[in-house]
């Protein structure tokens, strides 16, 4: 009943104080004073219904004593003196604008201007004003607006660094949204073409925003944020939601370097604080690496997201579970098929040595993965996956090891015959590596005859003669590792050269009786004819 009347005669208040004083306009007056009388015959009315004690007004609660007006306002005839027009007017305001119980301070001021109970409104105030995007493409004509911009991030980065914020509900949300308005936006359309290697070229080529004095501050004061300690973590999950971070994710793909390292520092810090979240950024992740590689095969990203996860796989607890495993199977695996390879591959090699390291019978699943993906007429890809092979077999134990040598010593003999003499001489390196010969001594009796035909194809006919020595030192090496399988695979190296031979000379010999024939035949044809053509 006490909230009804109190409505009541706040609409009553309102609409009556909106008019001027007695004194500004006398010829209204006149019209306004049976309004004045109702509504003081309507409060006195009013207050003789009898009423519980009320609690004070918290909106009043400021330190000042409120006066005891009995008719809500007072209107005197010499000025424009209204008691309780401010009280109303705040009372609205506030329920418009909720400031969380602090009166609101210029943005304008500084921290060390204003009391301790007013730096968190101030706080608020600042975030509110760094909501304006400001727009870098006229720099000169909106110059003030952007200085005035960065020193005020400026102040809100120092002044979360000191810890002096206290981070509630309002605070989480209004960083938050702060962050997204200035960081969510559209990126510009790529129009960079696909490159193999992605090195200097890529570095040269890349796209600088002009924003990036604002952004990198923004970038600064969201890391500061989420890795204060006093954050509280189920608050601000309801802010930085699933919405949140896949927009975050999007921003990978911007062509500024320096914005992509950014966000990896921030991204590795929301994965290991947000633990509800782990899930659903692994998942997204995924779907980005999904898309790129079969159907855009283009994104600026996926070195800093790969960075992100080599640390993650490197945290993953013992078991392995089936949806880790997947991720190697499906996600990484095939990330060796892009012709962009180059710009990540260091990092995904990472990846797939820590799944080996944590798991070593994923050995042979990643070597049948590179096997499957081996490139065929790019030399560059050719040499990356001998390195990561190297690096992979380091790893692998002898039991994976022989589920999968047949098809993996086919491949290493097709890159010894290899043209491009620096595949060749990167597949002949892999034998100066201690553990890989290890394997292949305790599996000598397969491989050998695998690699020695390969071997002799080479001392014949390979044109480097770099690769020639080499591949005389091999030879050298495998047979005094064991003799008797060189010396086989010598002769039947020996009976193969023979009978292709003799296979040539057969077939030179039916391609004479062919010809021979063929003559015969026309010269047959001419003296049956008897008109001469």
């Amino acid at each position: 009943m006490q909230g009804r009347r109190r409505k009541f005669l706040d609409y009553l208040e309102i609409h009556i104080l909106s008019v001027l004083s007695y004194n500004s306009y006398p010829c209204m007056c006149s019209r306004l004073l049976p309004s004045i009388e109702t509504a003081t015959m309507l409060r006195q009315f009013l207050n003789k219904i009898p009423r519980k004690s009320a609690k004070p007004d918290p909106q009043d609660s400021d330190g000042i004593k409120p006066r005891d007006n009995s008719n809500g306002f007072q209107c005197t005839l010499g000025g424009t003196a209204f008691s309780s027009r401010f009280s109303v007017v705040k009372r609205v305001s506030s329920a418009v604008f909720p400031t969380g119980g602090a009166e609101a301070v210029d943005p304008h001021m500084s921290f060390k201007d204003v009391s301790n109970s007013q730096k968190q409104s101030l706080f608020l105030s600042k975030l509110s004003l760094c909501c304006e995007v400001c727009d870098f493409n006229d720099h000169d004509k909106n110059c003030s607006q952007i200085n005035l911009k960065h020193e005020t991030l400026i102040e809100l980065v120092d002044f979360v660094s000191s810890g002096s914020v206290k981070f509630n509900e309002a605070t989480i949300a209004a960083t938050c949204k702060m962050c997204a308005v200035n960081l969510f936006r559209v990126l510009p359309p790529k129009n960079r073409s696909n490159s193999t290697v992605g090195t200097a070229e890529d570095v040269e080529e890349s796209m600088f925003d002009p924003a990036w004095s604002h952004l990198q501050i923004v970038y600064d004061l969201l890391l500061q944020f989420v890795g204060c300690s006093s954050l509280d973590l189920k608050v601000a999950k309801k802010s930085m939601n699933h919405s949140f971070i896949l927009r975050l994710l999007d921003l990978f793909d911007s062509e500024d370097p320096r914005e992509r390292d950014c966000l990896k520092t921030v991204m590795h810090r929301v994965y290991g604080k947000f633990m509800v979240h782990r899930s659903f950024i692994r998942k997204a992740v995924s779907n980005i690496i999904y898309r790129f590689v079969f159907e855009t095969q283009r994104h600026n990203g996926i070195a800093q997201l790969l960075e992100i996860f080599g640390s993650v796989i490197s945290g993953f607890a013992l078991p392995l579970k089936e949806e880790h495993k997947i991720f190697l199977l499906k996600a990484l695996i095939p990330l060796h098929k892009p012709k962009t390879l180059g710009v990540y591959h260091q990092q995904l090699t990472y990846c797939v040595v820590q799944f080996i390291d944590k798991d070593p019978k994923l050995a042979s699943v990643a070597i049948k993965g590179l096997l499957r993906y081996w490139p065929i007429t790019n030399s560059q890809k050719e040499l990356m996956f001998l390195s990561e092979l190297e690096e992979v077999l380091e790893m692998t134990s002898i039991g994976e090891f022989q589920k999968v040598m047949g098809p993996l010593f086919r491949r290493i003999a097709s890159c010894l015959n290899s043209s491009h003499y620096q595949v060749s001489e990167r597949a002949h390196s892999l034998w100066n590596n201690e553990h890989i010969m290890n394997l292949v001594s305790q599996n000598r009796q397969a491989i050998i005859p695998l690699v020695f035909s390969a071997l002799e194809r080479n001392s014949q006919n390979h044109w480097n003669q770099a690769v020639l020595n080499l591949t005389r030192n091999l030879k050298k090496m495998l047979s005094e590792m064991d003799e008797e399988p060189v010396t086989l695979s010598q002769s039947a190296a020996e009976e193969g050269s023979t009978l292709s031979s003799t296979i040539e000379k057969r077939k030179a010999a039916w391609e004479c009786l062919e010809v021979a024939a063929r003559g015969s035949l026309i010269s047959t044809d001419t003296a049956a004819c008897p008109v001469t053509c």
